[in-house]
């Protein structure tokens, strides 16, 4: 018996609509996550929390679940329907959203915090599985950019609407209609995502054993791609999810922007150079990546090399045009490694096994990036305040931007293995 080439089998028309579906998912997904950084502004003034509480309510709160639940719901969703565990997904994080604006005190704000995490562990490892069985292989890095322009669409969103909600009645109110907003759009997305067939672009059908996750980290394990593609990603999103949370305290402090002003300035940001940065790793490693597979891991190197700089220089700006001037590349250059690794991250294993792997590198990138990013900077921010005053936040975030440096190492050394670590 012989099987079709992988790319052979006819895409549906319907994956387009699908992937938008999923893209609002996902940009609710960081809605969601990352309206706390505006937020926090007016939170750390009413509750009286200090920084490194911040940062605790930031990364580790989220972070503490959402890290631990991430790989048993993707190897649930590698065995049962992934429409459906996104669906319950949604639900759970957005309701704990909406918990949020009810919160009477910080430790109240942060076991809701924790409840969105546990419903968000559900929320994306599926969808990248998802995305590859709708999607052939010369097309999974832009649909793979596509879906992840959720993260600074729903960033730039969250840090918008936070700010004018905020601003203008109150931040428990912003808290409370982006949560519901997310619980209403869960029947549409279940009833209109049908769940596709397993491995249906792969040079082999997808396997009917239902893999433990003892084998799929054995499949990972010995392939020194994933561990440091893994690395790689966590060291570079300590930085990102810092800076996500700190940026908009950051412009309030060191340029007196009110909360509505920084929330206007930070969202044009991250939605102008979000949306380029990741449609660029998108399309570049779709055609990089038919010459080699190194490309996959060696786009990311060079973007985390360019972006060190050009973000300390926003830093040691002065002038807020200058920081925008300065901010907006890197920003661009630290997203463009989403489209490239996680369309790698779905080729290192079988199809069968595709959300647990996704989870696995979830697991290493999400226990350093949003466990320790906002915590790390807000620790040596308090502990500079004495010195620095509120330039203390700008020098906390300048040593973060060394882990930039250090993701491109590790993504240069995945270079050398991913060819051969690949599967089809």
């Amino acid at each position: 018996m012989t099987f079709p080439a992988a790319d052979t089998a006819k895409p549906s028309p319907a994956r387009f609509g699908v992937l938008a579906l999923l893209f609002l998912v996902y940009s609710f997904n960081f809605i969601d996550r990352q309206i706390i950084g505006i937020l926090a502004v007016p939170i750390k003034t009413e509750l009286h929390a200090s920084d490194t509480l911040m940062g605790l309510l930031g990364g580790p709160a989220f972070a503490l679940f959402y890290t631990l639940l991430g790989v048993p719901i993707a190897w649930l969703a590698d065995r049962t329907s992934r429409t459906w565990i996104m669906t319950l997904a949604l639900v759970v994080w957005s309701g704990f959203t909406a918990v949020c604006g009810v919160a009477a005190n910080f430790w109240q704000l942060f076991a809701a915090r924790v409840g969105v995490g546990v419903g968000e562990a559900g929320g994306v490892a599926p969808a990248y599985s998802l995305i590859t069985d709708y999607f052939p292989p010369r097309e999974r890095a832009r649909a793979m950019a596509v879906y992840s322009f959720g993260i600074p669409l729903g960033s730039a969103a969250g840090v918008l609407l936070g700010g004018i909600v905020a601003s203008l009645v109150d931040w428990r109110v912003a808290f409370l209609a982006v949560g519901l907003a997310g619980v209403a759009i869960a029947p549409f997305f279940r009833a209109l995502v049908r769940e596709p067939e397993r491995g249906r672009f792969d040079a082999a059908p997808a396997a009917k054993e239902r893999v433990s996750l003892g084998k799929a980290f054995a499949t990972l394990a010995p392939k020194p791609s994933f561990w440091l593609m893994s690395i790689g990603a966590g060291c570079s999103s300590l930085v990102n999810y810092g800076v996500f949370f700190w940026t908009p305290s950051f412009i309030v402090r060191s340029f007196h922007y009110t909360l509505l002003d920084a929330s206007k300035f930070y969202a044009t940001i991250l939605l102008v150079g979000g949306v380029i940065g990741v449609a660029f790793g998108g399309v570049l490693a779709d055609w990089l990546g038919k010459r080699s597979r190194a490309f996959y891991a060696a786009i990311p190197a060079v973007a985390f090399c360019i972006t060190a700089p050009l973000f300390v220089g926003g830093l040691l700006s002065y002038s807020p045009a200058t920081a925008f001037l300065f901010f907006l590349p890197p920003t661009a250059f630290a997203l463009a490694w989403l489209g490239p690794v996680i369309t790698a991250v779905q080729h290192l294993g079988p199809a069968n096994m595709r959300s647990t792997a996704s989870a696995l590198f979830l697991f290493i990138n999400n226990l350093l990036g949003l466990g320790l990013g906002t915590l790390v900077i807000g620790a040596i921010s308090q502990a500079l305040t004495a010195q620095f005053g509120d330039d203390a936040l700008r020098y906390s975030m300048i040593v973060g931007a060394g882990f930039y440096l250090l993701a491109a190492v590790f993504f240069a050394l995945a270079a050398r293995f991913l060819k051969r670590d690949w599967q089809d």
